[in-house]
């Protein structure tokens, strides 16, 4: 597995002029990997955007490494690195204290009668939003800090050491241009590893729905 990141050239309105819509920031992501479009063989790509001090960051896991100068498309020059991430993932230890940033998707869906599939909706509270990830925490081989078997038929409790830090509905063209908006939520705060090859499927694979449109990544780091 590979972490590679490039800073977006936000100062050049021509170089991003594109990047108006999430269709558009997956075509790049999906362009970077050209040995992959050549073989046929496509694997899923996890990525973000990441505000950072005024810059912005596309982030991008992958089980092959990027072509930098293709990643580099809208990026400032010089900008584009890539790490392994096996050797991160090696490091990892279950009862480990963890600070973490994770963009998604928080969402649910309906069954309705006469109906083979059922909708999605949005969770487009915070309180709903919160609850949505925690109650999937321990399935995630996770816990948050100050997380025990709560009951989460109600909100989530406020010492839970993690928030939701922006929300946003980006724009996204399905087939045929319909138009539709995606909510997406950025999730920042501390959690500790139950069971490590739970939480390292989940690192790899990521959480909820939209993944090819820049939902699902979650990133941590050891709190010092």
């Amino acid at each position: 597995m590979y972490l590679s990141r490039v800073e977006i050239d936000i100062k050049n309105r021509q170089k991003i002029k594109d990047l108006t819509h999430l269709g558009a920031f997956h075509n790049w992501v999906e362009k970077s990997f050209p040995k992959e479009i050549a073989a046929g063989k496509r694997s899923r790509h996890l990525w973000r955007i990441d505000n950072l001090a005024g810059k912005k960051y596309l982030l991008v896991l992958s089980q092959t490494q990027p072509d930098l100068l293709q990643l580099s498309t809208y990026g400032v020059p010089g900008t584009a690195q890539v790490k392994s991430y096996d050797q991160f993932l090696d490091q990892l230890h279950e009862g480990q204290t963890l600070q973490f940033r994770l963009t998604a998707n928080p969402s649910y869906s309906v069954i309705k009668p006469g109906e083979r599939q059922g909708r999605i909706y949005p969770h487009v509270t915070v309180a709903q939003q919160r609850k949505w990830l925690a109650s999937r925490a321990e399935n995630l081989g996770f816990h948050f800090i100050g997380q025990d078997k709560a009951d989460f038929s109600s909100k989530v409790p406020d010492h839970f050491a993690f928030d939701v830090m922006s929300r946003d509905w980006p724009i996204l063209y399905r087939k045929g241009g319909h138009r539709i908006k995606l909510s997406r939520v950025t999730f920042e705060g501390l959690l500790q590893v139950a069971d490590l090859e739970r939480f390292k499927e989940t690192l790899i694979h990521g959480i909820g729905r939209e993944k090819a449109f820049g939902m699902g990544l979650m990133t941590v780091i050891p709190k010092e």
